[in-house]
């Protein structure tokens, strides 16, 4: 199993139209055939020292193995969801977990 969690912090001047579309485009790879799980979400309201809450949005997918993380990082949908909306990222975080 391999776990595939990527923090996204927007440009602060992002508007909530584009943060709209930008949460609808990584909905999409949810469609992605190798996603086991999928999880998007924004920051809880939880007040812990040990708790980042900076980040705009979390995307936590599993996946079965290597191979389909691999599939799923050339996937159209993943691409695409790049080369649209990569331009409204200050900052991306990724862990990858096996």
């Amino acid at each position: 199993m391999i776990a595939h969690h990527v923090l996204f912090w927007l440009k602060a001047d992002t508007t909530d139209e584009q943060k709209t579309a930008f949460r609808n485009s990584l909905q999409t790879l949810e469609n992605i055939e190798v996603v086991k799980t999928f999880h998007l979400g924004i920051p809880a309201q939880i007040e812990r020292a040990v708790v980042d809450t900076t980040y705009t949005f979390s995307l936590f997918l599993l996946f079965e193995d290597l191979a389909a993380h691999d599939v799923y990082q050339v996937h159209p949908l993943h691409k695409a969801f790049l080369d649209e909306f990569r331009v409204y990222f200050e900052k991306v975080v990724i862990y990858d977990a096996a």
